[in-house]
């Protein structure tokens, strides 16, 4: 059996692993327009100077030789042939397969804004190429702007104020209220805000960019934005600007296949098939703003189903965030931001000692979504009780004290069982 993995990020290099162990003799090869293997979600560990490539590598040195894989690196895929089962590269080399995992991931997505594309400081921040140019026009820059304070825009302004090259002038713009908007609310959201303004970046909520301004003595560069504050029209200085507002997914090589796919992403069912047979998918690429503990559970379900070994993804959530900016570290389960607004549903909160804060949305004894800042040790009972959709109604003490005594129990062949 051959089978071609595209991308090497959580969902691929897991899903090679997997595949590896479960069909010794296998003929795998593994695609990806990167040359280094990385964690994504340290690259502001990258950024700040906290871990260098090593530092943000996540296999063994002999990752490949160990598992006998053959490694296309810094190759692109240009297009996928359904029908002859083979793959053309960026080099017109063409690779056959069996079955073929596409987990090649996305891009950053830069919004219709004037003068926005093709000028050489203006960088998204999805991939280690986007790293090493941020670094590198950062050491230089007076003043530096990133567009967007969800997850990669936090990644990225926490990034420069901890490395020490960089002593521009920082400031942030978001279109919502408040930090992280999808996963945080806005009492969760000042923690890191105060954080931000200590460090003297400059916050703009409620913002949009409307242009980026052209240098006028090089008209490959921008040397300001434009943009509406609260109604009022304001112009930032800026040598760099870092887009995080948002990404698209790596599906242009699929283009003339007829392997579903829309605006948002691959699509594809829990066991990982798409709508062609022996076609798989994988990772961020289904637009899903997947996180990495889902990515690699998705590779490994995918793959173990390409072996013929049926496995589905169902044990974990579709959205489930966990950082830690400025040793602050938050975990976010659910949508609270949709739950609130839900008929039924109840909000609990609870700011304790030392910034500890709690938020929990329930309705009908099931617990749908938390926040829960400053102490994480209370989330694995949460994470056990979402996922396991436990009634909680007839538990009588606050819902921010149950523990796992409250619903796990012995039965009478002396298992440890739930109780539901």
């Amino acid at each position: 059996m051959k089978y071609v993995i595209i991308g090497a990020s959580a969902a691929g290099i897991n899903g090679a692993e997997n595949l590896r162990a479960l069909d010794k003799n296998a003929d795998i090869t593994l695609i990806s327009k990167d040359t280094d293997i990385y964690s994504r979600c340290i690259l502001h560990h990258y950024i700040g100077g906290m871990r260098d490539l090593e530092g943000i590598n996540f296999v063994d040195k002999d990752f490949f030789e160990k598992n006998n894989i053959n490694w296309l690196k810094g190759r692109e895929v240009i297009s996928l042939n359904e029908n002859e089962k083979t793959i053309t590269l960026d080099n017109n080399e063409v690779v056959s397969y069996d079955k073929v995992l596409i987990a090649s991931g996305s891009r950053p997505f830069f919004p219709p804004i004037e003068n926005i594309n093709g000028k050489e400081n203006v960088v998204g921040l999805k991939s280690l190429d986007d790293c090493n140019k941020i670094i590198e026009i950062s050491k230089k820059a007076k003043n530096i702007v990133v567009i967007g304070a969800g997850l990669i825009g936090m990644d990225a302004i926490s990034g420069l104020i901890h490395n020490k090259n960089v002593h521009a002038n920082l400031s942030l713009i978001e279109m919502s209220d408040r930090l992280l908007p999808l996963q945080l609310d806005k009492e969760a959201s000042i923690t890191y805000e105060k954080k931000l303004v200590e460090h003297g970046v400059k916050l703009f909520f409620d913002s949009k960019v409307t242009k980026l301004n052209v240098n006028p003595k090089n008209p490959n560069l921008i040397n300001s934005l434009s943009l509406l504050d609260d109604g009022r029209d304001v112009e930032l200085l800026a040598d760099l600007v870092i887009v995080c507002a948002g990404v698209k997914p790596n599906v242009e090589f699929l283009e003339n296949t007829s392997i579903e796919y829309n605006k948002i992403g691959l699509l594809f069912n829990e066991k990982g098939e798409t709508n062609v047979k022996d076609v798989y998918g994988a990772g961020d690429i289904s637009g899903n703003g997947t996180i990495w503990s889902v990515a690699v559970k998705e590779g490994i379900a995918a793959t173990s189903n390409m072996a013929g070994k049926t496995r589905v993804m169902d044990d974990f959530f579709f959205a489930k965030s966990t950082m830690n900016f400025f040793d602050i570290p938050t975990l976010s389960l659910g949508c609270l931001h949709i739950y609130e607004k839900t008929e039924g549903m109840i909000i609990d909160s609870l700011r304790e000692r030392d910034g500890v804060y709690k938020k929990i949305a329930h309705k009908n004894g099931k617990i749908h979504g938390a926040i829960i800042q400053g102490d994480l040790s209370y989330t694995g009972v949460l994470t056990q009780l979402i996922r396991l959709n436990i009634d909680i109604s007839k538990i009588k003490k606050s819902i921010f004290k149950i523990d796992y005594s409250d619903f796990f129990n012995i039965n009478s062949e002396l298992e440890f069982e739930y109780k539901k």
